[in-house]
């Protein structure tokens, strides 16, 4: 039972149930669950999942024994790659809506739009790498071009904050993100220090 929880195609499958979810109500009832439900709903996952998947080394730093944070270590680069999933269907269902290659473009030089647009860009080498193979070809490269992830994450924030009918909600949202990047710094530090002390001492 245990190896069956820990599995990858599970985890998958529970990562893929929101989105398959949209997917059904769009096409079931598109009068009640429209473009402005499914772009927001889409857009609210992805960025979600990029807190998990934020939040994984702070988690680890602060329970460095603790079975689920090694699980989630193990599985970060699920929830990274399942959150750039729902960011790139995001993205298609706005290209989808406004077809007019023209408005598209007329739309980019909206601030809200261009974070987005950039956001998106910095992500798909991140997703593209996001295998053991490019790790392993990379080396040490792979990890200063993953460190993309934090420009590309505030992006991805000024994008929600700007584009929410809610912004009460992106406000929270931000708050959180703010707050599991505060404590990953400060773990961080906290891990050095000893390190740094004892090379003084």
């Amino acid at each position: 039972m245990k190896t069956i929880l820990r599995s990858q195609p599970l985890l998958w499958l529970a990562l893929a149930l929101p989105g398959a979810w949209m997917l059904a109500s769009w096409w079931a009832t598109p009068d009640l669950y429209g473009y402005g439900h499914i772009i927001g709903d889409s857009g609210d996952w992805a960025a979600w999942l990029l807190m998990a998947t934020l939040a994984v080394t702070p988690i680890r730093l602060a329970f460095r024994r603790s079975r689920i944070a090694q699980y989630l270590m193990r599985r970060r680069r699920d929830l990274g790659v399942a959150s750039f999933a729902y960011a790139a269907g995001h993205t298609i269902i706005y290209l989808w809506r406004k077809s007019d290659p023209a408005i598209i473009w007329d739309e980019v030089s909206t601030p809200y739009i261009l974070a987005g647009w950039i956001a998106f860009a910095l992500f798909v080498p991140l997703a593209i790498t996001s295998n053991d193979a490019s790790m392993r070809k990379f080396k040490r490269g792979w990890k200063r071009l993953h460190r993309l992830v934090y420009p590309a994450t505030v992006l991805v924030f000024v994008h929600w904050a700007l584009s929410a009918f809610d912004p009460t909600t992106a406000t929270i949202n931000i708050a959180i993100l703010a707050a599991i990047e505060i404590v990953r710094v400060w773990l961080q530090w906290r891990q050095k220090r000893p390190a740094s002390a004892s090379v003084r001492a």
